[in-house]
């Protein structure tokens, strides 16, 4: 899927790179989206947060790079992340006793049947859009 106004960033596969990865799509909507709330933004910082640190967690050895990919239009925020491994997000039952494992509850939440996992030549790409509301 193709939108409009679309940005581009490589990251280190190091965990400093969630944090920039939020800076850097908290700027982006908030230029490329001037109607979306506070609720659009924190929700695409949130998904953007998970799919970095899943991609730097179990996609990448160090070393690597990770993509990520946005895009705009005026009904949704598209964020995809890109890394080198093909192996697929896999879902964790619920518990309390983990401290992590919830990426894909998130992304269930916050991107309800619009979030996906596609391959890439070299790897696969994590994508979810968030609805603007």
């Amino acid at each position: 899927m193709s939108l409009p106004a679309t940005d581009k960033l490589l990251l280190n596969s190091e965990p400093e790179s969630a944090g920039i990865a939020r800076q850097f799509v908290r700027q982006y909507v908030e230029n490329h989206v001037p109607h979306a709330n506070a609720d659009h933004l924190d929700a695409c910082v949130l998904v953007t947060s998970e799919l970095v640190t899943n991609s730097i967690r179990y996609g990448t050895e160090p070393g690597d790079l990770v993509r990520l990919v946005l895009g705009a239009d005026g009904t949704r925020t598209r964020i995809e992340v890109h890394d080198p491994v093909r192996r697929r997000p896999c879902r964790r039952p619920e518990s309390a006793r983990r401290a992590r494992g919830r990426g894909l509850l998130v992304l269930d939440a916050l991107c309800p049947d619009r979030w996906g996992v596609s391959d890439r030549p070299m790897g696969k790409a994590v994508w979810a859009e968030v609805v603007a509301t």
